[in-house]
């Protein structure tokens, strides 16, 4: 086993190591690690993203069900539009998209070329999120709301955006769980693993009617990511998340940014 292949599995744990202190965000790191350290197709790497996504964040979400933070008809009102759209995404969309989308000055868009392109804008936009979000988190308790039209567009669209890069998109599930159904912060977060484990989870089923899984490799790297949010837990006992949250941005947005350069220089 190369350097560049242990350093893979060191980003697997470092995956729910980042889930656990933060709350969120280590997602966006596994289609890159996955891609550029051990060398897995992209197509292929959003569709273990989505494996190891959903069940690092079942881990946490069983865990906040216990605790009773977590607001099962939220989920339940959001989850289902958003798992119906990323199903749809893996089962349909991804395997219909072309294998050369366009040609710029010479330069061939490949499918794999425009995943990864995308990805990374949708790294630089979370990235921004996470660097600018200087709010006071609210955790007062008011009446949920439920805001139907907007709740089951937002579902969606989270969906579609799961589906296509393999992210859990918890930037874009927390703010609508708060805005739409005005959840307090706390119970905002505990929702939305919930929610992304389930998308994501029944998304992957519409992977395994596509293409072949190696199962080995990849409970092994979720078992690692697994033992990470396990460890980001207990740190979360001794180190603020919340400070470590714009830090972590800087690092995406680097990253995105680096994606960026690597996919067009190529």
């Amino acid at each position: 086993m190369g350097i560049i292949e242990i350093l893979g599995y060191v980003g697997a744990l470092i995956i729910g190591l980042v889930l656990g202190l933060i709350g969120g965000g280590g997602s966006i790191l596994t289609v890159p690690i996955l891609v550029y350290l051990l060398a897995v197709n992209p197509v292929t790497a959003t569709a273990y993203s989505l494996f190891v996504v959903g069940a690092t964040s079942l881990v946490g979400a069983v865990k906040n069900i216990r605790k009773k933070q977590v607001d099962l008809r939220t989920a339940f009102v959001f989850a289902v539009p958003a798992f119906i759209a990323v199903y749809a995404t893996r089962m349909y969309l991804v395997p219909a998209i072309p294998d050369t989308l366009f040609s710029v000055a010479g330069f061939e868009v490949t499918k794999n070329i425009g995943i990864m392109l995308f990805f990374a804008i949708i790294m630089v936009v979370s990235s921004i999120s996470m660097i600018l979000n200087n709010k006071v988190e609210s955790d007062v308790e008011e009446k949920t709301v439920y805001n139907y039209p907007l709740i089951i567009l937002e579902g969606i669209g989270v969906g579609l955006l799961t589906g296509i890069v393999g992210a859990g998109g918890g930037f874009l599930i927390i703010p609508a769980l708060v805005l739409l159904a005005k959840l307090p912060m706390k119970r905002a977060v505990a929702t939305s693993l919930l929610i992304i484990a389930i998308k994501s989870l029944i998304g992957f089923i519409g992977d395994i009617q596509n293409m072949d899984i190696d199962w080995v490799f990849l409970l092994i790297f979720t078992g690692l990511s697994i033992v990470g949010i396990f460890i980001g837990m207990y740190l979360n006992k001794f180190i603020d998340g919340k400070k470590l949250k714009k830090a972590f941005g800087w690092f995406v947005l680097v990253m995105g940014i680096y994606i960026i350069w690597k996919e067009i220089s190529a």
